[in-house]
């Protein structure tokens, strides 16, 4: 499975997801209290995630909580796309996490390569965005509007999904996107109730059936929550279990907070399941390694 990016094609092969980093910049997120308040902080950020083995950074100003109100669209702009064009500066594959097709123009504009639309292509501008620059396009399931809190009930939410996407995959093609540009998200925890969530996480597989790669965002999602009674920040145990079943399940790229545990779980996971020898990253001399030095 492949990804293509206006600059680069990502190789996606099974088994070993590329890694996108959260870099959350507004102030209300739904899952980290971190704020990173100058140009440069943010950017010291981005390059932090990307050392720690991320190969995409998603940056967002808007959160998906649904009781804070949008920022106007133009001040968004104004946060995002000085960090889009730094960080694409230092050749780091940037996503953009937003609906609004004109934030999304000027952030491609400025150097953003992958569109994360997180209104399951509400405004089908955004998929002339995609085809004109040729940047990745995600297409994710929901069936609320941004901001607009909504549990619809489906009699079968796995089979809602795939319709759902196979829809905007048509919708997306016929106004010019190529299919090597999307990447289809589940949309875990959006328009969901947490049992949706998870009924949607054990058929990931189904997903299969739309012959694109898939895009796994639970990170300190609301569902691992409701399972583990664990607040948003203490949920990286239950984060890495549902990444390991999405992954076993063929999520190509896994869209996380938490970077380098991540990173360190899934060079260990491909350890494991590889053959022959293994790569060792420690020194032999270095006894940190072994134990804690004594008191």
């Amino acid at each position: 499975m492949r990804l293509q990016l206006p600059r680069t094609t990502l190789d996606l092969p099974a088994g070993e997801p590329v890694v996108m980093g959260i870099l959350n910049i507004g102030r209300d997120s739904v899952a980290d209290s971190r704020t990173f308040e100058s140009l440069e902080q943010q950017v010291e950020r981005g390059l932090e995630l990307v050392a720690a083995g991320a190969g995409i950074i998603d940056i967002g100003v808007l959160s998906g909580r649904t009781d804070t109100a949008p920022i106007p669209v133009a001040e968004e702009i104004d946060q995002l796309c000085p960090l889009v064009r730094a960080l694409a500066d230092h050749d780091v594959l940037v996503s953009i996490d937003t609906w609004r097709a004109d934030t999304i123009a000027a952030a491609v504009d400025a150097g953003a390569a992958l569109i994360n639309d997180t209104s399951g292509l509400l405004d089908p501008a955004v998929a002339d965005i995609a085809a004109r620059t040729s940047a990745g396009l995600v297409l994710m399931h929901t069936r609320a509007a941004p901001k607009q809190r909504n549990f619809p009930t489906y009699e079968d939410p796995v089979g809602d999904v795939l319709e759902f996407l196979r829809e905007r995959i048509t919708l997306a093609t016929e106004r010019g996107v190529a299919a090597e540009q999307i990447l289809l998200d589940p949309g875990l925890d959006y328009a969901k109730a947490p049992q949706e969530s998870i009924e949607v996480l054990r058929h990931l597989r189904d997903l299969a059936a739309l012959e694109r790669p898939i895009l796994l965002a639970v990170s300190r999602k609301y569902f691992i929550g409701m399972l583990s009674g664990a607040l948003p920040e203490d949920r990286l145990a239950g984060t890495i279990a549902a990444l390991e079943f999405g992954v076993s399940l063929g999520a190509q790229i896994v869209r996380v907070h938490d970077v380098a545990q991540v990173a360190q779980y899934l060079r260990l996971r491909r350890a494991l399941h590889g053959e022959g020898e293994v790569d060792l990253l420690g020194r032999p001399d270095d006894d940190r390694l072994k134990w804690i030095a004594p008191k």
